[in-house]
């Protein structure tokens, strides 16, 4: 049982690997032909940041793969021999933190390189290791907190309940419906300020729009990202009451007001639709699916690799054999996304306006240095938005037919773009 598990494994790691590889190749060959939605410049910036996250993530698929090895052949064995083997509650929080612990400080080398050399490299990172260093020590204040509670309940169903898995899958998906809940309130809270939007003629516009999708929120807060990063992004978080607009303030110093809207308008699409909890619903079907398959892994299994079957164990072992079967559900969770972010884009272009839902789409993929292109196997595999020329070709904008070799002002974008196109750049409706 152990030799199959590490051949679909094994197997896992090198399709990511060679993933990777193709987008890597393609990004390379890409980036030297002629630019589009952004000027020659970035767009071979854009593209090698592409790369360089890419390689990054490679390296990520080695550690991970020897991370796996060792617990199985070795980790395991040697954790439980360090915490005891009693079974109890307490020595499975102990073990499941341990679990962590290690993987943790596995990988901590490469996150700090992908923020401090990466990210910061590109103009990304604007955190300070001050600032790195009280993020992390809060999110492990709350990870012993929250995290040793949960364990504590997952260990005790495990060890103490028939068909655990099914009440397993049952628990955490209610901690998944719980997360949404707190989140927005009380835990974005503790890392960023969230201060209200001033009231003026842009609040009482997307309280319009809000009341028109029928959105009820605890409020619209601008949040002070650019302390930690200058990427632009917006987004609805939080379930029932605890629901509120979020706006970074890098997208309030990059997008007019017309196009911020139409961003809005696209968050309030994937609201009108009820996306959040069909995405509730596909992450409780995977959890399912992943209790169901790895509950039922035998003791022989566990003898294999030298251990006793502890609730700490067991429930390790899943946490160690999620990613595989997350691989397998990643093409149809992307799929489905692609299909929400396409009706959202339909939406935000009926109430912030289709002109503007492409200037801010065109902004935000220059300033975000996203790479406009993708390998299409790797884009079908991975990607939860469908390709941003994809996008802008379904709102009815041709980028071929101008010249983006410029910086795209705040203001008149479409201005601009008639200036730079030899035709009309899009038919009106």
């Amino acid at each position: 049982m152990l030799t199959a598990i590490i051949g679909v494994y094994s197997l896992y790691i090198l399709l990511k690997i060679y993933l990777s590889v193709m987008q890597i190749g393609y990004i390379n060959v890409e980036k030297r032909r002629t630019p589009v939605l952004m000027p020659q410049g970035r767009y071979y910036v854009a593209g090698n940041y592409a790369v360089a996250k890419e390689r990054l993530a490679i390296l990520e698929s080695f550690i991970e793969y020897l991370l796996f090895l060792w617990w199985v052949f070795a980790g395991f064995a040697w954790l439980q021999g360090l915490v005891g083997v009693d079974g109890s509650v307490g020595e499975s929080v102990l073990f499941l933190l341990g679990f962590f612990a290690i993987n943790w400080l596995a990988t901590l080398p490469l996150d700090l390189y992908g923020r401090f050399k990466i990210d910061q490299s590109f103009g990304f990172n604007k955190m300070t290791p001050k600032m790195w260093l009280v993020d992390t020590l809060k999110s492990i204040a709350l990870f012993l907190l929250l995290g040793g509670t949960l364990f504590a309940a997952l260990a005790w169903i495990v060890g103490n309940v028939h068909d655990w898995w099914l009440w397993g899958f049952l628990l955490l998906f209610a901690v998944a419906v719980a997360a949404n809940l707190i989140y927005p309130t009380i835990i974005a809270p503790i890392f960023n300020k969230f201060t209200p939007l001033p009231e003026g003629e842009l609040r009482r516009k997307i309280e319009e729009m809000m009341q028109e999708a029928g959105l009820r929120s605890d409020g619209i807060f601008v949040m002070d990202a650019s302390r930690r990063d200058s990427r632009l992004n917006a987004y609805f978080g939080g379930l029932g009451r605890s629901k509120r607009v979020v706006l970074f303030d890098t997208l309030l110093d990059k997008l007019s007001d017309q196009e911020l809207l139409a961003v809005l308008g696209h968050e309030l699409g994937h609201y009108k639709h009820g996306d959040i909890w069909k995405n509730l619903a596909m992450m409780g079907g995977f959890l399912f699916v992943a209790f169901y398959l790895f509950g039922h892994l035998p003791d022989a299994l566990f003898a294999e690799m030298g251990v006793a079957p502890t609730p700490g164990v067991k429930i390790a072992l899943i946490l160690l054999l999620l990613p595989v079967l997350s691989f397998v559900y990643t093409p149809l969770m992307s799929m489905l996304s692609r299909h929400n972010e396409y009706e959202a884009d339909r939406y935000g272009s009926q109430v912030g306006g289709r002109q503007h839902l492409i200037s801010a789409l065109l902004k935000l993929v220059s300033e975000n240095k996203s790479f406009p292109k993708s390998d299409p196997i790797y884009s079908r595999f991975y990607h939860t938005h469908p390709p941003i020329l994809e996008r802008l070709e379904a709102l009815g904008f041709d980028p071929e037919r101008v010249d983006m070799d410029a910086e795209l002002p705040k203001e008149g974008i479409f201005e601009f773009l008639d200036k730079n196109s030899s035709e009309e750049v899009m038919s009106e409706e």
